[in-house]
């Protein structure tokens, strides 16, 4: 199977290693020192579930040099959602799928502007990883997963062609007949994870051990469930209490990406997570207050460094 991928960030990164390792044809669109050390140096994804060494992917930064391909796992940064897509619509030309593996629950729509919405599926990924350094992909924990499905009928044989090529590579994957309700149940997670582990610069471990700090995770997730089922998304009446249980099963050290990316003083994707939260509520006629708030403290940083 031809497969681009648009962002070799930790998602990416990793679960393109591991489709290009299992030989199939996988095409990395980079860019700065992650692409220019992935050229002299490969790719090297490190992981409790197994190491894997790319010594020469294929990678570019123009991807209107690479050809054709049935399926672009599209992982790039909230911000640059359009102008991705834009630079990734010549790789479609033969009729290849489009599958938004980023955070918040937009992107379907945001993606088929540019593209068309009959070339754009949904996709979640569930992985903590991060660039530990230019060409090296670090995967904390064991979960990695990867969950997509069809947003038209006739997308069904790429949405089954793009499994079988997972499972081909040993990747955790399954394809979900209602793939919004699958974005939103990880929205509403990751709205808490990122905003309340951002606000306060430290990992899970310290924040559901601290009752107050607990106490806003979980009415972070609630708010987030609240506007989900207001837009009818079938979230079950026990999701959040679900979730604080999930909650208290990761690794102590693990944050969110987008507490990575404030350490870094890289860009945020809080106006499409809490901010969105908050956003939604209010066209609702309602409020969210604790995403509202989560997102006022981090901001000033949602440029890169702080103003």
């Amino acid at each position: 199977m031809r497969i681009a991928v648009m962002g070799a960030g930790g998602v990416g990164g990793y679960f393109g290693a591991r489709l290009a390792h299992a030989g199939h044809d996988v095409a990395f669109i980079a860019r700065g020192r992650h692409l220019l050390a992935m050229k002299e140096r490969g790719l090297r994804v490190t992981s409790v579930l197994g190491d894997v060494r790319l010594p020469q992917p294929v990678v570019t930064d123009d991807p209107a040099t690479l050809g054709w391909f049935d399926a672009v796992l599209f992982a790039v940064k909230l911000w640059d959602t359009e102008s991705a897509a834009a630079a990734v619509k010549p790789l479609l030309a033969a009729g290849g799928m489009v599958i938004p593996f980023q955070n918040g629950v937009e992107s379907i729509e945001r993606v088929g502007a540019v593209v068309g919405p009959a070339q754009v599926m949904g996709g979640v990924a569930y992985i903590a990883a991060k660039i530990a350094e230019p060409g090296v992909i670090a995967h904390t924990g064991t979960m990695a997963r990867l969950r997509f499905g069809a947003t038209e009928p006739g997308q069904q044989p790429a949405a089954e062609a793009l499994l079988a090529a997972c499972r081909d590579a040993g990747v955790d994957a399954e394809i979900v007949a209602d793939i919004r309700q699958a974005l939103w149940v990880k929205f509403v997670f990751l709205v808490a994870l990122s905003g309340v582990t951002a606000a306060t610069r430290q990992p899970i471990g310290v924040i559901r051990a601290d009752p107050d700090l607990r106490a806003t995770f979980e009415a972070a997730m609630r708010e987030a469930w609240s506007v989900g089922r207001a837009r009818g998304i079938a979230l079950p009446e026990d999701f959040v209490a679900t979730q604080m249980a999930f909650a208290d099963g990761l690794p102590v050290e693990m944050k969110a990406s987008m507490l990575h990316d404030l350490e870094a003083g890289n860009r945020l994707e809080a106006p499409w997570l809490s901010g969105a939260v908050a956003r939604m509520a209010q066209e609702a006629g309602g409020a969210a207050p604790v995403n509202a708030t989560l997102y006022a403290a981090v901001k000033p940083y949602c440029a890169g460094a702080a103003r």
